[in-house]
């Protein structure tokens, strides 16, 4: 199994991308990486790093260019053809061996490389970012679209609860996992136009376990397994998760440094503080699925450290030994959408 890795994307690309990629080496056998980006930026990366042990299992592709998040994704794709990103894309796409792409880079410049060079899952209308967060039950919850489709139809949002449902049944192991659909109230009949005919559609999908809709604050609930929504709605989420995550943890500090008893309480909660920062951390959490492509493609955070690439790398490993792009397009069959009047 052949992983490509986008060595040069990110804030903290080469050296975080590189060690992070000789890590997930070290980490786990039965697959091998394929660096682009400057090949002598990183060879030189990959001595101080006293690599011989896994330089069997690495091979470097040259390139020149580095796509930037200051361009724009399409007229970059297009105009940067020896990009550590675009070479990574055209491996995936055109070489038989590779299984996976990984990428810390522009995330508008990997949504729109995979989907115009990769290209589409025949019949998914849309592809989709999604996400996967911890649970205040020691679970996971997907979410997506997170950010690739701002404006959907109610067919894009099917496919979305299709493709989340079969990633967390193949990749993560449940048996059937609960679907819902993000609105403003439990209720049936709640929502805006696009949630309530999406609602009517996921309900009559017997292969499928939609569960019905639920609100934003129970995302992190453990109620739920695969959360559907548009990309704006879901980006808005996860960006308010994030920026709730920093706040909290800024509040508690000015907290405990209020007086000599809060120190002394927070001394004796340390271990459990440190608990709950490293479960929300995303560096341990690894990167979001590109959902819907002919491709393994996984986008890491644009701040990505060492440990992040690495865990990055090992969840495109496990989606590729999940056959989980075989397992969206079986999928597709189980559901009738001429039949449920589903138009683009």
């Amino acid at each position: 199994m052949k992983i490509v890795l986008d060595a040069f994307g990110g804030d903290n690309a080469p050296r975080a991308t590189v060690v992070g990629g000789v890590q997930a080496l070290r980490g786990k056998s039965g697959f091998s990486l394929i660096l682009t980006g400057k090949a002598e930026t990183i060879y030189s990366i990959l001595k101080e790093n006293a690599y011989d042990d896994v330089a069997d299992r690495i091979d470097v592709i040259d390139c020149d260019e580095v796509i930037t998040n200051d361009e724009s994704p399409t007229v970059a794709i297009r105009k940067k053809t020896n990009s550590s990103l675009a070479v990574g894309l055209k491996a995936l796409k055109e070489r038989p061996d590779v299984e996976a792409f990984v990428s810390a880079g522009s995330t508008g410049a990997v949504l729109t490389g995979a989907t115009l060079k990769v290209g589409r899952i025949k019949g998914i209308s849309r592809p989709a970012l999604a996400p996967v967060l911890p649970t205040v039950t020691g679970g996971d919850v997907m979410l997506l679209d997170c950010g690739a489709n701002a404006d959907c139809k109610p067919v894009n949002l099917v496919h979305f609860a299709v493709m989340g449902y079969n990633y967390m049944k193949a990749v993560y192991g449940l048996d059937n996992p609960r679907v819902a659909l993000l609105s403003n109230g439990t209720e049936d009949h709640k929502g805006c136009q696009l949630t309530q005919e999406t609602f009517k559609i996921l309900k009559n999908i017997p292969s499928i376990n939609f569960v019905g809709n639920m609100e934003a604050r129970d995302i992190l609930s453990g109620n739920y397994d695969v959360v559907v929504c548009d990309g704006f709605s879901g980006n808005i989420c996860l960006k308010s998760l994030e920026g709730m995550s920093v706040a909290t943890f800024s509040l508690i500090k000015q907290g405990v440094n209020n007086s000599f008893k809060s120190k002394v309480g927070a001394m004796l909660m340390k271990n459990v503080f440190k608990d709950i920062k490293k479960k929300m951390d995303y560096n341990s959490n690894g990167g979001a699925v590109f959902l819907g492509v002919e491709g393994v493609i996984y986008k890491a955070h644009g701040a990505s450290t060492e440990n992040t690439i690495k865990n990055t790398v090992l969840q495109a490993v496990h989606a590729v030994e999940s056959n989980l792009v075989e397992t969206i397009k079986n999928s597709l069959s189980t559901v009738d959408l001429e039949n449920l009047i589903l138009t683009e």
